[in-house]
């Protein structure tokens, strides 16, 4: 197990995760201080646990947000793909009305063509 060091709120964890993913978790710790900094910034200093308790609530409200979006995003195409489909079903009617429409005026051209012969 990989461990890596971050400061969130001006205090040094160790932490443990997988290989590979230390930056990964680098990242997220500075998304989190940052955010702490930020609400220091706003509100003064007003207890670490109260910080941090409003920190993960904002990131909390951020990703519910998020997904909200993400939800929404994923309905809308999916409509658009099933109006797509409807679209496509549309046009192969058309195509098949179009293409008998044609077989028929094919034979009565014919027809035609067959009687001024006479």
């Amino acid at each position: 197990m990989a461990q890596v060091s971050v400061s969130i709120g001006g205090r040094a964890f160790r932490l443990a995760c997988n290989p590979g993913e230390e930056s990964h978790l680098e990242v997220l710790a500075r998304t989190v201080d940052e955010k702490i900094s930020h609400m220091r910034a706003s509100f003064g200093e007003i207890g670490d646990q109260r910080l941090v308790v409003m920190a993960a609530l904002t990131i909390a409200d951020e990703l519910n947000e998020a997904q909200k979006t993400a939800s929404e995003q994923t309905r809308r195409a999916e409509a658009a793909l099933a109006a797509e489909d409807a679209a496509r079903s549309d046009a192969d009617a058309a195509a098949r009305a179009l293409d008998e429409m044609s077989a028929r005026i094919e034979t009565l051209a014919a027809a035609i063509a067959d009687a001024t012969k006479d």
